[in-house]
């Protein structure tokens, strides 16, 4: 393993050209669970500078990210090769949850790639850069991307995104809170 000062020079290429990433996230409760999710909708991902990484965060099944970063903020992202020369990069450091619904948002989801179902920019300060051989990583063949996420939450349009949201996102698995962003539905009148 080498440690690197800063995201930059064949690191940082190595990192854009990848498909997807791994995300690992835990509580601060021993018993808690942590979480590893797989990232990579083209366009979504992006070195911001040589300390910083982010991405923009879609809607899903689950928060354990989003409720792990709201209360400790420790994050580590890993980078794979799963084609050419073997190699493994980590991210180490401090992420936080840039809501839809914050003033930040626009100038940040902007560098992104547009989807629906877009839920918040994850902004990670990265304190320790490292890289590793890699060589147990098997080498596959990417075949393309899965056109079901941007379609379904198409469909659900905004209110449904963020009906969604309030059944599925709302807490983690620990019961810690999540996502709840999303502006409080108002009742329907009683005629």
């Amino acid at each position: 393993m080498k440690l690197h000062e800063r995201i930059d020079g064949r690191l940082r290429e190595f990192v854009e050209r990848q498909p997807m990433f791994f995300v690992a996230t835990a509580p601060l409760a021993a018993d808690g669970h942590v979480n590893v999710s797989p990232r990579g909708v083209p366009g979504t991902f992006a070195v911001l500078d040589e300390h910083t990484f982010a991405w923009l965060d879609a809607t899903g099944s689950g928060s354990e990210t989003v409720a792990h970063l709201r209360e400790n903020g420790r994050i580590t992202v890993m980078f794979c090769a799963f084609d050419g020369a073997p190699n493994i990069v980590r991210f180490h450091g401090t992420g936080r949850v840039v809501t839809r619904y914050d003033d930040e948002y626009p100038a940040l989801a902007g560098g992104f790639t547009d989807i629906p179902g877009a839920r918040a920019v994850i902004v990670v300060d990265v304190e320790r850069v490292s890289d590793s051989c890699g060589w147990g990583v098997p080498l596959m063949a990417y075949e393309g991307e899965r056109d079901l996420m941007g379609p379904y939450f198409e469909r659900k349009g905004e209110a449904g995104q963020q009906e969604y949201r309030r059944r599925k996102n709302l807490t983690s698995i620990d019961g810690l809170p999540a996502y709840d962003a999303d502006p409080a539905v108002e009742p329907e009148p009683v005629a």
